[in-house]
């Protein structure tokens, strides 16, 4: 088994709903920041990362198809190496509507200010608000400045002809269209809203 599929996208773009519509047209399991809550083992692989170490990423991935979400959207390039055979899904949503999400959810627990499994914190700040941010993942101009970046790079740096950017709200057309398979007949997932977000890490005591 290998990964046929990379997300490119930032947290609070809709990977929660794509995780799912992944796994639903037969590219699962895929790899989200849950499936590190799931196995923390991961943790101190994913801090090596961060730091830009080599990793086993067939151990990580074993057992995988997919991969969306932080940690893994932040490395996107060495994952391209890894799996060069691989298509890529940039989820996009506009601006202001992603940094407000963001900063009612994930933000404090990229700041490394949120409650996890031992070690979690320490990489989530490694590799999300100092590797993507500059440390600074609590600005909102350089919040906005970071996903801007990220478009412009991936749309730069990967082929045209591998890439979807997609917007979660056009659905399951341009998604199966581009991984030439079927369209379910169930509506396009609509997964971890704020609300959402917010209940699950107010269970794990992390808000």
């Amino acid at each position: 088994m290998t990964i046929k599929v990379i997300g490119t996208g930032f947290g609070r773009t809709g990977t929660s709903s794509l995780k799912n519509a992944l796994e639903q047209l037969g590219f699962g399991k895929c790899y989200h920041m849950f499936e590190v809550f799931q196995n923390p083992g991961h943790i101190p692989v994913w801090t090596e990362a961060a730091h830009g170490r080599p990793v086993d990423w067939a151990g990580v991935f074993e057992g995988y198809q997919s991969i969306c979400d932080w940690p893994g959207s932040a490395v996107w390039r060495e994952l391209a190496a890894a799996y060069p055979a691989a298509k890529f899904i940039h989820t996009q949503r506009p601006e202001d509507a992603w940094l407000k999400s963001f900063k009612s959810t994930i933000q404090r627990g990229v700041m490394g200010e949120a409650e996890g499994p031992p070690g979690w914190a320490a990489m989530a700040r490694a590799m999300i608000n100092d590797r993507v941010f500059g440390g600074r993942a609590d600005e909102d101009e350089v919040c906005l400045a970071a996903y801007r970046r990220n478009l412009e790079e991936v749309t730069s740096e990967i082929p045209a002809s591998k890439l979807l950017v997609f917007d979660p709200k056009d659905g399951w057309a341009p998604l199966c269209a581009f991984l030439g398979v079927p369209v379910p007949a169930q509506p396009y997932p609509h997964d971890n809203t704020t609300e959402q977000f917010q209940a699950r890490m107010a269970a794990r005591g992390a808000t």
